[in-house]
């Protein structure tokens, strides 16, 4: 599901050369994407023809255009159902450390000489997590242990996502490669499409599409029972256990040779000065599948795991409900205190107490991890397990029966997150019904106006609904607008009895 990162570099970057690549090639049916020449490298994927930079013209923002071609456009026609089905799942998936997956659409036209599917997902411009190893190894810098404790707690944060759906979604193919790091810090996995070309039938595919286990340069990724038996989610912690170590050490020296030896695996390993980092990552890579930990159980794992800071506690609350507060709320609430002002005390018996006041605090510093904590560099532990999805891509071994009739493209959904939300209520002559003027900001600035008349008898989760099925929110705001205009809805009408009875009376 990734596709990014490293722009294929022209031979002087002149001017027309530029323009060139910004030359619109091609563009989505419904017009948003578009399909630019330049082309993007997306690390070890198999089962991909091309991935070139695109622009959303919605959201003025770059993408990346990916596309699989298929040989054969009556095998094409026979996984169209299933194809659809698993592009329809992978819409579903929404985590902050996981490459976004936002359209795709099928193109079987007779001027097409082959079949195609084309997907649409987030660019990660600052490039793969192997890139950035490289680059600290070459400028002689050593990991920072609580930059590595970010990333794995990030990294097992999308995985214990995606292993606990129902059923387990498993990755497959986690490496270096795929993993991305933003400049801000933020970790993102991607590829997470991929097995449905892989496993499921690569020999539709056009060209030599070879299983990405045989790729020596990566074959170190992949655990000793990969590919002998059924996909499992203990594949994807030996596979994390290998990437932690790299980042640990930077790079697992092979001594020349092309392929990681199990030796070079072990001595990475022993070089660990940290006892908790080494057991943490052998226990990854144990040879045994059964005993390795999950990605839920090593999130709690004593390297890792610190009891939530009030701090952070209280930043992931007001995150979760800034779309009941306005812009400018915390600015203008820090502006009032007084900067000798004890915010805190902490008292002791024995000793004099510890008092913390306004001015130890930067509202800028604030500023800068609230933001953080909304990009998801910061997750709280995942405590709850078993996210529910419709169908996810986790194993499709059985073979399709019969050809359906094609279903219909898919409709737009909202993919972005409501922040604010503000309602005004006002009867219409006659008092039967009102009008309700809602504003919903979004987490990309955008504010969307909603006008419509509403009567005593409307349900606030049918007008939630209603809002998803025309896509001007997503599903997972759906039961918090539904609460929030139920709220808003109780207090007009109990409003507007009180003046009927006050009129009686």
């Amino acid at each position: 599901m990734t596709m990014s990162e490293e722009r294929n570099s022209g031979s002087g970057g002149k001017e027309e050369e530029s323009e060139d690549e910004c030359e619109i090639l091609e563009e989505s049916p419904c017009g948003r994407w578009q399909k630019r020449k330049e082309q993007v490298s997306q690390g070890n994927v198999p089962g991909m023809e091309t991935a070139s930079l695109a622009m959303d013209t919605e959201e003025g923002v770059e993408v990346v255009w990916n596309e699989v071609q298929f040989s054969d456009k009556k095998v094409f026609k026979i996984h169209e159902d299933r194809m659809r089905e698993m592009f329809e799942n992978l819409m579903h998936v929404d985590h902050p450390n996981i490459v976004k997956f936002h359209k795709y659409w099928l193109d079987n036209r007779e001027s097409q000489s082959r079949a195609r599917v084309i997907f649409i997902t987030e660019y990660m411009s600052s490039g793969s997590l192997k890139q950035f190893l490289k680059k600290t190894k070459k400028n002689h810098k050593t990991m920072n242990v609580k930059a590595w404790k970010r990333w794995c707690t990030q990294i097992l944060s999308a995985l214990s996502y995606l292993h606990s759906c129902h059923p387990p979604i498993v990755h497959g193919n986690l490496t270096c490669d795929t993993i991305f790091i933003q400049h801000n810090g933020l970790i993102k996995i991607g590829s997470v499409w991929h097995r449905l070309f892989v496993n499921v039938f690569p020999e539709a595919i056009y060209g030599n599409v070879q299983h990405h286990w045989d790729d020596a340069t990566n074959q170190h990724y992949f655990a000793p029972e990969y590919g002998l038996a059924e996909d499992v989610c203990s594949i994807d912690i030996y596979a994390f256990g290998i990437c932690t170590l790299e980042m640990a050490v930077l790079e697992i020296q092979a001594n020349g040779d092309t392929v990681v030896s199990k030796e070079a695996i072990t001595y990475a390993v022993q070089s660990l000065e940290d006892p908790l980092m080494k057991e943490f990552t052998q226990s990854c890579v144990r040879s045994d599948a059964k005993k390795r930990p999950t990605a839920h159980d090593l999130l709690f794992h004593r390297v890792l795991f610190e009891v939530h800071s009030l701090k952070l506690l209280a930043a992931h609350c007001f995150i979760n409900y800034q779309y009941q507060l306005h812009d400018n709320c915390l600015e203008e609430k820090t502006r009032t205190f007084d900067p000798n002002g004890v915010m805190a005390e902490i008292k002791h018996w024995d000793r004099p107490g510890v008092e913390i006041k306004y001015s130890n605090v930067s509202p800028l510093e604030l500023d800068k991890f609230l933001e953080g904590v909304k990009n998801g560099i910061y997750p709280l532990m995942n405590f709850q397990r078993g996210h529910t999805m419709p169908r996810t891509l986790s194993i499709f071994q059985e073979r399709m029966e019969t050809v359906r009739t094609p279903s219909p493209e898919p409709q737009e959904t909202e993919s972005r997150k409501v922040v604010q939300m503000h309602c005004n209520l006002e009867f219409n002559e006659g008092g039967t019904k009102s009008h309700l003027s809602l504003l919903l900001k979004m987490d990309d600035k955008l504010q969307r106006q909603l006008n419509c008349d509403v009567l005593p008898t409307d349900s606030s989760k049918d007008l939630a609904s209603e809002l998803v099925h025309y896509a001007f929110i997503r599903e997972e705001d759906s039961e918090k607008l539904a609460d929030f205009l139920e709220d808003a809805l109780c207090k007009h009408w109990a409003r507007s009895l009180s003046e009927e009875s006050s009129r009686a009376y």
